[in-house]
């Protein structure tokens, strides 16, 4: 039986494109989502030949770790820690509830099924924590960036503490065209890509090559590589 690859948040953007590359690899994938588009992305890979199972499960859960955990079975060789959520506000705008909740799911989830997984996780394996750019500093993204910086920390230190037998790294995007990104104003997206070297948003399938890089990299750990067409620190 082949080792599973587990991705969080895979039911639509970064997620998606990194379950679909994914399939590619001779892995089971196991797709955890609280999104009912998580069905769709498991008929479409399921359509192009991949070994997947969908887990509709809230990772701030016990119940919704141990659901993905019992997917994943006793041998994992990769785990993708890509489930996140904003909720934007200016600091003395955000509610308790605003803090709470993203860091629940950016980062406590994270923690959660890293934690549960391990025991499982094969020589050789890898962990790849989904940060942000955002993790130096964003405007109105106190919260967001607050939980991106503790999963940056969250990488280094497990890196250390797991080595040699499991590779962990973070991937850092910065402006991809998502969904979530698409959300924003298109003037303040306009200026936000005129402040990009690259001149354009990057692509989810863009990070997803990164991701998998990443897990097949044996000589690199505790590493976090932004991936923000050259905007990295301002």
């Amino acid at each position: 039986m082949n080792g599973a690859a587990v991705v969080t948040g895979a039911a639509g953007g970064i997620g998606r494109s990194i379950a679909e590359r994914l399939c590619t690899e001779d892995l089971r994938l196991v797709l955890a989502d609280l999104s009912p588009r998580l069905a769709d992305t498991v008929v479409d890979l399921e359509r192009a030949g991949a070994d997947v199972t969908g887990v509709p499960a809230d990772l701030t859960t016990d119940a919704g770790v141990a659901a993905v955990t019992a997917a994943a079975g006793g041998r994992v060789e990769l785990v993708v820690n890509n489930a996140g959520i904003t909720r934007d506000a200016r600091l003395v705008n955000l509610t308790a509830e605003d803090v709470r909740a993203v860091l629940e799911v950016n980062l406590g989830a994270a923690y959660r099924l890293t934690r549960a997984l391990v025991p499982a996780m094969t020589d050789g394996s890898a962990i790849v924590n989904l940060a942000s750019r955002a993790y130096l500093g964003n405007f109105g993204q106190f919260n967001y960036s607050m939980s991106k910086g503790a999963l940056v920390g969250m990488t280094r230190a497990l890196a250390i503490e797991l080595a040699p037998r499991i590779r962990v790294n973070a991937v850092a995007p910065g402006l991809i065209g998502t969904e979530m990104a698409m959300g924003i104003p298109e003037e303040i997206r306009r200026r936000m890509i005129e402040a990009i070297p690259l001149a354009r948003m990057g692509r989810p399938d863009e990070v997803a090559e990164l991701v998998v890089y990443l897990a097949k990299a044996s000589y690199i750990t505790g590493h976090v590589v932004v991936i923000g067409g050259g905007r990295s620190l301002t």
